[in-house]
């Protein structure tokens, strides 16, 4: 039977219309640069060395130091900073850093500021995660020093792991896994799971990447939705999704793979398996995933990555499109990427993941494996949909979009009928 997971960042990529939105430029250093393009002023400039000072107090874990710029006025946040200080420390940071983008209200004594916080996990990341925030900034005391006042993820934008209780740190060889809310054995499970896939991933994507991956398992399908910024109704029956900068940027992207731990716990060994390298499969392909890309193609390798030394039948790996082609229903067309949304019929979504499934393993049978990843290549590498599929198919596979549908429905009868 497929189990379904979700490439978040694709997902909210058609809805946003923008990609790549998720990374900040590379940070070599755990305290901020100074304030860019923002206003000329000291009110900019002493806005970001207030945050200078945080971001240094939070790399060396001092807790006076780090509360000394937060505003002592605020005895709340200051009591939930010193909460989410605590919950931070077991996370091994390399870098924390803020950039501030806007400055309003600059004029009297108190700010609001738009900040990108970026930070990178050591060993993990080679380029940060990013997150846009909402920091207000008071001006106290006779030296008329700036204080943090409130700090917020920004309109949209999502929360962070360590905003929902103490992190848990579990480390695999491959694996870095971190938790919230759940015991020490059930994340062992997930990093040894993890580390089983990614070297089953590198055998499917030659290409290079980092061959690592970070997991998240926050306590609930709530607390997840909330790490993704979207409605809990997107994900309650999806076992994890990933996110990350999509479009070649030529940086490896910072990637997190979400695990939803309700639908995740309800999976046996083989589904366990299935997702977690399905999911690393689009850590690994990531830089060569684009706008130009068709999701049966994202999600269509990453399954294939998944199943490819799995002894899984067709029809058991493909059961609602083998039901749909026994009963003469047989697809007219590759699925479309509005097939893929998760409002639609359980079954529709099934058919489009597994008619992806198929394709990817008809290319890698007909033409090789080393043609399936040139091909998924050569269409991630173009900027735009427009053409893009049609010139790879031409280039990768020597072959046109009519008669690769065409063999691909062939080969459902073939495989499913």
């Amino acid at each position: 039977m497929a189990v379904r997971t979700k490439d978040a960042r694709r997902d909210r990529s058609r809805r946003r219309s923008t990609a790549g939105a998720v990374l900040a430029a590379l940070l070599l250093a755990p305290a901020c640069a100074g304030p860019r393009d923002v206003p000329a002023g000291m009110t900019a400039e002493e806005v970001g060395a207030t945050l200078d000072r945080r971001a240094a107090a939070l790399m060396a874990h001092d807790t006076d130091a780090y509360l000394a710029a937060l505003d002592p006025r605020a005895t709340s946040f200051r009591a939930a900073q010193r909460t989410e200080l605590r919950n931070l420390a077991d996370v091994p940071l390399e870098s924390w850093a803020y950039d501030v983008k806007d400055v309003k209200d600059g004029t009297g004594d108190r700010v609001t500021a738009e900040v990108e916080l970026s930070y990178r996990i050591k060993g993990y990341d080679k380029a940060p995660m990013s997150s846009s925030r909402t920091v207000e900034l008071v001006r106290r005391g006779e030296d008329r020093s700036w204080y943090v006042a409130a700090d917020r993820a920004a309109e949209g934008s999502p929360g962070q792991l360590w905003q929902q209780g103490d992190v848990e740190v579990v480390r695999g060889t491959h694996s870095l896994v971190l938790g919230v809310g759940r015991r020490a054995a059930e994340l062992r499970r997930i990093a040894d799971t993890a580390d089983r896939a990614v070297p089953a991933v590198t055998g499917s994507w030659p290409g290079p990447w980092a061959q690592k991956v970070v997991v998240l398992v926050p306590a609930s399908v709530e607390d997840m939705a909330g790490l993704l910024g979207s409605p809990t109704a997107s994900y309650r029956g999806i076992a994890a999704v990933t996110t990350g900068e999509v479009g070649g940027s030529g940086r490896a992207p910072a990637d997190r793979v979400i695990v939803n731990p309700q639908a995740y716990a309800m999976l046996g060994d083989f589904g366990q398996r299935v997702v977690l390298t399905h999911e690393t499969t689009h850590v690994a392909t990531r830089a060569h995933t684009s706008a130009a890309t068709p999701v049966w193609l994202s999600e269509g390798f990453a399954d294939w990555a998944a199943y490819r030394q799995e002894s899984r039948t067709a029809p058991e790996i493909a059961p609602e499109l083998a039901e749909a082609v026994r009963s003469g229903d047989l697809p007219a067309r590759l699925p479309a990427d509005e097939d893929f949304g998760f409002g639609e019929d359980a079954a529709k979504l099934a058919r489009a993941y597994e008619g992806g499934w198929l394709a990817c393993e008809m290319i890698a049978r007909d033409w090789g494996e080393e043609e399936l990843t040139a091909f998924y290549e050569a269409v991630g590498n173009r900027a735009r949909r427009e053409g893009a599929v049609e010139q790879a198919m031409h280039t990768a596979l020597g072959t046109t979009p009519e008669d690769f549908t065409a063999r691909w429905r062939a080969y459902l009868r073939a495989r499913l009928g």
